[in-house]
């Protein structure tokens, strides 16, 4: 996995994580929502790079 694009993935996780978080604790059902959308968008990242670095060896 290339370092930015894992850099990348750690950090749209991290960004999903507290918004996610922040939604829970004001009660916004929106901002959850999206924090969890980009959690997600992270792993998915995370993953294609993984499954790249995997067929490259």
């Amino acid at each position: 996995m290339s370092a930015s694009e894992k850099a990348k993935a750690t950090t749209e996780q991290a960004k999903g994580k507290t918004k996610e978080t922040l939604g829970n604790a004001v009660g916004n059902e929106r901002m959850t929502a999206e924090g969890k959308i980009e959690q997600s968008k992270g792993e998915a990242r995370a993953a294609k790079e993984k499954a790249s670095d995997a067929f490259k060896r």
